[in-house]
């Protein structure tokens, strides 16, 4: 895993498209028992190489209910983004993730943790790769349906400050998503 994560972490693959160049941002050990796939570092990420470290990142840390030291407690939670670089910015924020990193280096990390018990799949780009032809019509149904995809998986909505509107337009993430959420965490954890 150490020899993996340092390859990584020495991706130049697409720092041709990089605004910032190639930073990637992941953290991942083998006895990892969730892993949480995200979108791509922002800006405050890139700066600080430190993977959620911003708005978003606490949200999740609350939606998931862990501690910032379980959260970063590598050989519990992996965090790994579908594109492991800051993409750059488009006219209604961050751009996609790179398209380069997930079918490069998502399978050999997973074959380096072999006690996986939950993939939690954060946001359209997560969903679409994982749960392909599986997935609703849209992230609201996706995540609505969550159990269609358990014990494996776990959609959610992105945990941004934007997605406000959304939290109060879906009332029933808070409550029966996230306590069926903090459940099979606590459970994958054992800290139940």
């Amino acid at each position: 895993m150490k020899k993996l994560l340092s390859e990584i972490r020495a991706c130049e693959v697409c720092s041709a498209h990089l605004p910032l160049g190639p930073r990637p941002i992941v953290a991942a050990h083998s006895e990892a028992r969730v892993i949480i796939i995200g979108q791509a570092p922002g800006t405050k990420v890139h700066e600080t190489g430190v993977p959620w470290d911003d708005p978003s990142g606490r949200q999740l840390r609350k939606w998931l209910g862990v501690s910032d030291a379980i959260f970063y407690d590598e050989t519990k939670i992996a965090l790994v983004p579908m594109g492991f670089c800051y993409p750059g910015k488009g006219k209604g924020g961050d751009l996609p993730p790179r398209p380069e990193c997930a079918p490069l280096w998502h399978q050999k990390l997973w074959d380096n943790m072999p006690n996986l018990e939950l993939i939690i799949l954060i946001g359209t780009y997560a969903q679409n790769y994982y749960l392909k032809e599986q997935k609703e019509k849209n992230l609201t149904e996706t995540v609505r349906s969550y159990r269609n995809y358990l014990p494996k998986y776990f959609p959610l909505p992105h945990p941004s400050p934007r997605n406000r509107f959304w939290l109060t337009k879906n009332p029933w993430f808070e409550g029966e998503v996230l306590e069926a959420l903090q459940k099979k965490i606590a459970n994958s954890l054992h800290q139940s």
